[in-house]
């Protein structure tokens, strides 16, 4: 290989870019922390001896981010927001938009969260945990209130299993996953004729699971898990991509 071919031309750095970095590396350092408020406009001007228009541009990719909220007039300053996986969310939405990352993928990143959610939840839930879960599974009337109303049901039910496998990883990537998975298909699921049959499918699968959490029986609730996820979301998978999916089932579906 040629010494050339080792090294790619350097990208100019603008410097609001060397803002927004140095402001989210405090943060990761724990330097700065939700909740603090930043120096004023005028003061960020003269710490980073750069001009408004760059302190401007900086602070509007950082609250664009979900870093910090600004607040035009503020003496105070834009203060620093606490983690958020929304920002996570619609940067994995505009990597599947621009086909980086394929629906079948989602799909099956999202089996393979869920059933490691649902196996550490039977086998670490608290009598309080399995409590929280079997509330929102009482989703009856739910269904006949529409599917925004069960599907905020729905959320819950697997934020209090992912909260029970006590691994806080696992929950805040399974709600990013969740979340671009729905964002792709809940219109297509909305006005589908079968919709409220495909709800008390959901509601069945989440009964199925919960007897599994309940029994603390994990490898039950993890295969029981990817299977009906499967069974859920399939049919938004064109059938050449179903592969990675059908290899996360103990018993491959005929």
């Amino acid at each position: 290989m040629s010494e050339r071919s080792l090294f790619r031309h350097v990208e100019p750095v603008r410097l609001y870019q060397r803002i927004v970095q140095q402001i989210e590396d405090a943060i990761t350092r724990g330097e700065l922390k939700p909740g603090q408020r930043r120096p004023s406009e005028r003061e960020l001007v003269t710490q980073f001896a750069a001009s408004r228009p760059t302190v401007r541009e900086a602070l509007r990719v950082l609250e664009s981010n979900g870093i910090v909220r600004s607040r035009p007039g503020d003496p105070n300053g834009p203060e620093i927001l606490p983690f958020s996986p929304d920002g996570l969310v619609k940067q994995m939405t505009r990597l599947v938009q621009v086909d980086e990352v394929s629906i079948a993928e989602l799909v099956s990143f999202r089996m393979i969260l869920d059933g490691s959610a649902c196996m550490l939840a039977a086998r670490l839930r608290s009598d309080a945990e399995l409590a929280e879960m079997e509330q929102t599974v009482i989703m009856n009337d739910a269904i006949d209130k529409g599917y925004d109303h069960f599907s905020e049901a729905d959320v819950a039910f697997h934020d209090a299993i992912a909260k029970a496998g006590r691994n806080a990883l696992i929950q805040v990537c399974n709600k990013v996953v969740r979340g671009v998975v729905l964002s792709l298909i809940s219109d297509r699921v909305r006005r589908a004729r079968n919709s409220k049959a495909l709800m008390r499918e959901s509601l069945q699968h989440q009964v199925e699971v919960l007897e599994a959490i309940r029994a603390r029986d994990g490898a039950a609730a993890a295969r029981t898990s990817r299977k009906n996820l499967y069974t859920y979301y399939a049919g938004y998978v064109p059938e050449k991509d179903r592969e990675p999916l059908l290899a996360l089932l103990d018993d491959e579906p005929g």
